[in-house]
């Protein structure tokens, strides 16, 4: 007992605590789940050999849900990078084409959020710049989840869209892109060493949408890393003092994601959102005319289901990611989107 007291008074600390013992917990329960699962199957296989027709139908069943499970399992194991269990920062930001990037952009912040939502992850908009007439410039989201970071990290790249402009008036086809960049969120036992010297702090009005992200005092911080030219805003908060620890939260994320991928002999997956927003960059491309069809080119994961994908199903080219990033090997076939 003598070391649980203070426990709660360094929060920071127990958070950290908290969040391991979560992840354990979800390891444990994904155990016990199969387990009970191939308990009853055993079971049900029994009673089918003695010619009850009722427990062999419900053996198919329990079967592949077990598969099913087995398979969720599978992805956990595979989510073994240091940093996957973390949350995750997600920078989206619209290409070149002016109000066609912008709308595209924004159906991807749609997509993001609606995923997260599904795995009821937490969800903070840190900053968001809208376009000019329509969609957003930007937007820095941070998702807070289990694995959030493990899972998002296959969306880090340029996504290409094909559709018939709806901004058209003679209803031309058009082509867009706009970059997702995911990185970690990182802690404090991970020492990012950020000089003073090194980092411009300018401080600004919210430009939100209305309602209640508007702040109304000179609230939101952008932090520019000189060296690097990496530069981070945050607007979340109506604290000046709170928005600039998030920015510096983020800025670590990125100079550690940085870091890691001059450290990486390949790097395609950490550098894929500071390609050329543009032609030949794309990890994925989503055509909804003249046919429908969403397909990840690295992988070959592919699904003509587009409203779902574009609705946040996308534990499909996630899962095909993991086990490519693995082995190498695409997979052609359109697989099952949940």
């Amino acid at each position: 007992m003598e070391a649980l007291e203070g426990f709660w008074e360094d929060a920071d600390h127990a958070a950290k605590i908290e969040k391991e013992k979560s992840v354990l917990n979800d390891v444990v329960e994904t155990y016990e789940d199969l387990k009970t699962a191939y308990d009853e199957f055993d079971v049900l296989v029994e009673f089918a050999a003695e010619g009850d027709d009722g427990s062999a139908t419900e053996a198919i069943t329990v079967a592949e849900n077990f598969l099913k499970m087995f398979k969720k399992a599978e992805q956990k194991v595979l989510l073994s990078g240091e940093q996957d269990a973390n949350n995750a920062i997600v920078s989206i930001n619209a290409g070149a084409g002016g109000t066609e990037s912008c709308d595209w952009a924004s159906m991807l912040e749609r997509m993001v959020i609606h995923w997260s939502e599904h795995k009821k992850f937490k969800l903070t908009m840190m900053d968001e710049q809208p376009g000019d007439s329509a969609g957003i410039k930007s937007a820095t989201i941070l998702v807070e989840g289990n694995f959030a970071y493990g899972q998002l990290k296959s969306e880090s790249g340029v996504h290409r869209l094909v559709r018939i402009s709806p901004f058209d008036s003679q209803a031309r086809r058009h082509t867009s892109f706009a970059s997702i960049y995911v990185t970690p969120e990182v802690d404090d036992t991970i020492n990012i060493e950020i000089l003073d010297k090194d980092i411009r702090i300018d401080v600004f009005r919210s430009s939100g949408a209305g309602g209640q992200s508007v702040n109304t005092t000179d609230s939101a911080v952008r932090i520019t890393h000189i060296p690097t030219n990496i530069v981070v805003n945050c607007q979340a908060e109506r604290s000046q003092l709170k928005n600039k620890e998030r920015a510096m939260g983020v800025l670590k994320s990125r100079l550690f994601d940085l870091e890691m991928a001059k450290r990486r002999e390949k790097l395609d997956e950490a550098e894929a959102g500071k390609k050329e927003i543009g032609w030949g960059a794309q990890i994925r491309s989503y055509v909804l005319h003249p046919y429908k069809m969403v397909k990840d080119h690295r992988t070959g994961f592919e699904s003509s289901n587009t409203d779902k994908v574009l609705n946040g199903h996308i534990d499909g080219f996630m899962d095909a990611f993991l086990r490519w990033s693995v082995s190498g090997e695409t997979i052609r076939d359109d697989g099952e989107l949940e």
